[in-house]
C-alpha cells in the first residue's frame, strides 16, 4: 500500500486478524487491476491464515465488501456493504498453499454482491446449483452464512463491518434449512461441524440419526422461517370467462422449486404465516385464510388458501412435470414444468422433472 493512500478500513480488518493470529504472516492474494478499472475480480484482496483449532484449516478473510480506504458512501452507519466474508476450509498437514478454487469462490461471491446489491448476513443461504468446488465430486452444493465466532463486528472510521462466515452445505441440508431455520439447523449440526469448517469430502449431516431427528422435530415444532423464496420459473395466467364456464387461473412454476414450495406451504401457511414467491417479473403471495380465493394485478398475485386447500396442495405438489387440480378449489390449476440446470457456459447439465 502507498503511504499516500488512506487505508483505515483495511487496517481495521488486519488488526482483527492480528488479535487471532498474532505475528503470523498470511498468504495474501491481491487484485492486479481494480474492478472499477475493468478488472475481473471485485475484491481488492483475500488473506489466508493457517488455523490449528479445533483442527487444522485455512481461514480466509476478504478485503473489499467494506470501504477499505476513504469513506465514499453516504451511509455513515455501515462501511460499504457492511461486511466482509470469511471461509474456513479443512487443511491437510502437508498443504502450504490454500486451494485456488476457494479464492475463486470468494471472488464469485463478490461478483454476486456487487452485481445484485444483495447484502449477505447471518442466516442467509444460496443454492450454488452444483459443486461449490467446480469439477469435483463433493456433495456440497449450497452456501449458508453465520457470524464468524472469532471475529466480532468492528466499528471503523468508515462505519460498521461484520464478519460473515460462509459454510458449504449439501442439497438436502439446504432443503432442511429452507423448511426450518438456518441458524437452528447449524446449531443442530454444531457437534459434528466444530467451527463450521467446510470439508469437501463429508456426507450430509442428515445421515446422522440424532441430527435428522432434531431437524424433523424442529420443522414440526417451529415451521419454516423462510417467508420469501426467489423462483426463476414463475408465471400466472388469470382465469377467463367463457360463454357458459370459466377457465381456472394457472400458476406455473419449475420442478426444482415445486417440492420446496410444498414443504414451505406446510411450514408457513399451515402455521398461519404467509409465503412470497418472487421472480424477476412477478410476485405471488400465498396466504392462509378462511376462504380460498385469488386476487391478481399486473405484477402481483395474492392467493389465499384455506386450511384444506393448503394441506392438499402441499401433499400433491412434487418436483415432477405435471398439471395439478385441487379438489377443494376449482378456480386454480398448478402447472409444474421441467427445470434445466445449466453450467456457467449455459450448457444444460441436468434436468429436474
Amino acid at each position: 500500500m502507498s503511504e499516500d493512500v488512506v487505508t483505515t478500513g483495511w487496517d481495521a480488518i488486519e488488526e482483527q486478524m492480528v488479535n487471532i493470529y498474532g505475528a503470523q504472516e498470511p498468504k495474501h492474494y491481491g487484485t492486479m487491476i481494480s474492478y472499477e478499472l475493468g478488472g475481473h475480480d471485485p475484491l481488492d484482496g483475500i488473506s489466508v491464515y493457517k488455523a490449528e483449532q479445533p483442527f487444522p484449516h485455512w481461514h480466509f478473510v476478504t478485503f473489499g465488501f467494506s470501504e477499505l480506504y476513504e469513506k465514499e458512501s453516504e451511509d455513515t452507519d455501515y462501511s460499504g456493504f457492511g461486511f466482509e466474508l470469511t471461509f474456513r476450509l479443512t487443511r491437510e498437514e502437508h498443504e502450504e498453499e490454500p486451494p485456488a478454487w476457494a479464492l475463486n469462490l470468494l471472488q464469485n461471491m463478490g461478483r454476486y454482491v456487487f452485481s445484485s446489491g444483495n447484502v449477505l448476513a447471518a442466516g442467509d443461504y444460496l443454492d450454488a446449483n452444483g459443486p461449490i468446488c467446480l469439477e469435483s465430486d463433493t456433495k456440497l452444493t449450497a452456501l449458508v452464512f453465520i457470524e464468524d465466532a472469532e471475529l466480532p463486528a468492528i466499528h471503523t472510521p468508515n462505519g460498521r463491518v461484520e464478519f460473515v462466515q460462509m459454510i458449504g452445505m449439501t442439497e438436502d441440508e439446504l432443503e432442511a434449512i429452507k423448511t426450518w431455520n438456518t441458524l437452528k439447523m447449524l446449531d443442530a449440526c454444531q457437534v459434528m461441524m466444530p467451527g463450521y469448517i467446510t470439508n469437501l469430502s463429508r456426507d450430509s449431516m442428515l445421515q446422522v440419526p440424532v441430527i435428522a431427528e432434531a431437524v424433523q422435530c424442529g420443522i414440526e415444532r417451529d415451521g419454516s422461517n423462510t417467508g420469501f423464496l426467489f423462483v426463476d420459473q414463475l408465471s400466472w395466467e388469470p382465469g377467463k370467462n367463457r360463454l357458459l364456464t370459466k377457465t381456472p387461473a394457472v400458476l406455473t412454476l419449475g420442478a426444482k422449486q415445486a417440492g420446496t414450495v410444498a414443504k414451505l406451504i406446510r411450514g408457513r401457511l399451515l402455521k398461519g404465516k404467509e409465503l412470497t414467491l418472487s421472480s424477476q417479473d412477478l410476485r405471488v403471495i400465498l396466504a392462509p385464510g378462511e376462504e380460498t380465493r385469488c386476487e391478481s394485478g399486473e405484477k402481483e398475485v395474492r392467493l389465499t388458501l384455506d386450511t384444506a386447500a393448503a394441506a392438499e396442495l402441499s401433499q400433491i405438489m412434487q418436483p415432477q412435470e405435471s398439471v395439478l387440480m385441487l379438489s377443494t378449489y376449482k378456480g386454480l390449476t398448478i402447472q409444474v414444468v421441467k427445470t434445466y440446470i445449466r453450467d456457467q457456459n449455459g450448457q444444460v447439465v441436468s434436468t429436474i422433472g
